[in-house]
């Protein structure tokens, strides 16, 4: 850990936060956008569902760690809702034994601090077609459905609403868009770049409309070093320099009305 210490911000989940710092990768925008003001921190495992999360749970957020994380943002579910293997193998979970698994894991990081926050994402649809042209035949046996990511998706939401915690359903966020199977995917399952914008605009306005305490939405939480110097560019004046701390670059106007 390097000082001052920031904020952090941990997302947690399967290969949707795994492959979240790709170029235009949702984890990417995020970071980008509390630079100076919190360290984003991925814990992304490919493959995952949550009883492979519950296993890590304690190493991956230890309850004695000295810095608590101020906001876990969580995602598992996708790999859970795919059919069962006839093996009895693969990443399938129980409906029943997902809500009890996703009911441990926020519990685990509420109790982390006063202040640890949680936002859950849920599921977001795939495109059936287009996993069908990517991976062929291959995974007929432990599909990935809309009907199933729908279902995982609405039961994670209602969880949330039991306890009291913030979630994002991603099933039917993605869906808004009329075209949304064409440009939300790269393979039919992980977002492209566009999909990735929904996640982002989703998160945002879950931390916008929140009465946390401190507020952790980019545009209301202080920089690091934020203090004027003689070292900046020379303004027009010719006299004074610009203070750029709070400047926003024209990529991050577009989350700035959010």
């Amino acid at each position: 850990m390097t000082g001052p210490i920031r904020p952090q911000f941990v997302l947690f989940g399967s290969s949707i936060v795994q492959m979240s710092y790709n170029v235009g990768g949702w984890g990417a925008i995020i970071a980008d956008l509390y630079a100076r003001k919190a360290d984003v921190i991925l814990r992304g495992y490919s493959g995952w569902n949550s009883r492979m999360a519950l296993q890590v749970l304690d190493q991956v957020f230890p309850k004695d760690a000295a810095v608590q994380p101020s906001l876990v943002i969580v995602y598992f579910g996708g790999n859970d809702a795919t059919n069962p293997h006839p093996t009895g193998l693969g990443a399938h979970v129980p409906l029943p034994e997902f809500v009890e698994n996703m009911k441990k894991i926020i519990l685990h990081i509420k109790s982390l601090s006063d202040k640890t926050r949680i936002i859950c994402l849920s599921s977001p649809p795939v495109d059936e077609e287009k996993i069908r042209q990517i991976f062929g035949n291959a995974l007929d046996d432990q599909a990935r459905t809309n009907e199933g990511c729908r279902i995982y998706s609405e039961a994670l939401v209602e969880l949330c609403k039991e306890m009291d915690v913030e979630s994002v359903n991603l099933c039917t966020a993605i869906q808004q868009k009329d075209d949304w199977a064409k440009t939300s995917f790269i393979d039919g399952i992980h977002l492209s770049a566009d999909g990735c914008k929904i996640v982002v605009k989703e998160i945002l306005k879950v931390l916008k409309r929140v009465d946390w305490e401190p507020s952790l939405h980019w545009l209301s939480m202080p920089s690091e070093f934020p203090d004027d110097s003689p070292y900046y560019v020379v303004g027009p004046d010719g006299k004074t320099t610009l203070n750029v701390t709070g400047h926003i670059c024209t990529w991050q106007k577009e989350w700035v009305n959010i």
